[in-house]
């Protein structure tokens, strides 16, 4: 099994790289020839992705794609340091979504087979 890492960088809604990486972890994590394990890790403007509830204008909905991807069997995990710079480190967020650190990424690209940023 190849183990995918999906790097996101920037914010929920504005662009459609968030959207767009989402859309390429739920179509790997249905790959059953060969099979995928997927991570994807949350940098910079992307942390602001973990906060429920946001009420988007465009068609698409983060939230809903991020519980379908922890649902699917995948780790979603967001940097501590992003967030605290941002003020945001008393906020709630995602259930299945977790803070990490950079050292957390280092380990999770040494791992995997291929890696892929947005």
């Amino acid at each position: 099994m190849q183990h995918i890492l999906i790097i996101v960088n920037d914010a929920p809604y504005g662009s459609e790289r968030l959207f767009n990486a989402l859309r390429l972890a739920i179509q790997l994590n249905e790959q059953d020839n060969p099979p995928a394990k997927v991570s994807l890790f949350l940098l910079s403007d992307a942390i602001t992705a973990v906060i429920p509830k946001q009420n988007p204008a465009e068609g698409y909905n983060i939230q809903q794609m991020l519980e379908i991807i922890i649902a699917q069997g995948s780790q979603v995990k967001f940097c501590g340091s992003c967030m605290h710079s941002r003020g945001l480190t008393e906020l709630k967020v995602i259930e299945g979504c977790e803070v990490a650190t950079m050292d957390d990424l280092a380990q999770w690209l040494l791992i995997a087979d291929k890696a892929v940023t947005f």
